[in-house]
């Protein structure tokens, strides 16, 4: 059922970036894009499987059968390739300055709430290279991550298949990490603010 609802919502995806317009994204909630730079990567990909499908298709012209179905599941892979970019382009990092809270999300198979008072410090990190461990997790976008968030406390992280664990750190790439650190430092401040400073 999770595999289904990833795939629609892969699929709705597509008509989402067709209107330009970003899941999640309003008055009070603040979107930081994380897609720009796997967009060569994922066009290649998309590029490829074309190729293949008007290769194969080719091919098969004399097999009517082997011909529709091997160009339907061929149309369908450009169709999930575009999808998973397209995922990541609507679904933005979101910080909710109304909720008190920062969604970090890797296209429509990962979505990570942390309240901003959980957020210990937040900084930029730019990191190539990632080691798994206990507590941490990488949202990475070409391999790499460009912020990391260290928590005061563990927050629930639900994986595509359902398996749930807990996260006190956590590492993702922003299109515009400076920025979205100095939101989420500015908000972080709102919800805490210094002594003598006007509730």
């Amino acid at each position: 059922v999770r595999l289904l609802r990833h795939e629609l919502a892969l699929m709705g995806s597509l008509g989402r970036w067709a209107r330009g317009r970003r899941h999640g994204v309003g008055p009070g909630v603040e979107g930081f894009g994380h897609a720009r730079d796997q967009a060569a990567l994922m066009y290649g990909f998309a590029f490829v499987c074309l190729v293949e499908t008007a290769v194969v298709a080719w091919l098969l012209w004399d097999v009517p059968v082997a011909h529709e179905v091997t160009l339907l599941l061929d149309a369908y892979a450009v169709l999930f390739v575009l999808g998973l970019h397209a995922g990541s382009v609507t679904r933005p990092h979101l910080l909710d300055t109304r909720r008190g809270v920062l969604r970090v999300r890797q296209g429509c198979h990962r979505d990570l709430e942390v309240p901003l008072g959980a957020v210990r410090e937040v900084r930029r990190e730019l990191l190539l290279s990632h080691r798994r461990a206990d507590g941490e997790v990488d949202f990475a976008v070409g391999g790499q991550t460009s912020v990391r968030l260290d928590l005061v406390a563990p927050v629930p992280l639900v994986g595509l298949l359902g398996r749930r664990r807990e996260v006190r750190t956590v590492r993702f790439h922003a299109d515009d990490a400076h920025g979205l650190v100095a939101a989420v430092t500015r908000a972080r401040s709102a919800l805490c603010p210094g002594p003598g400073t006007p509730g």
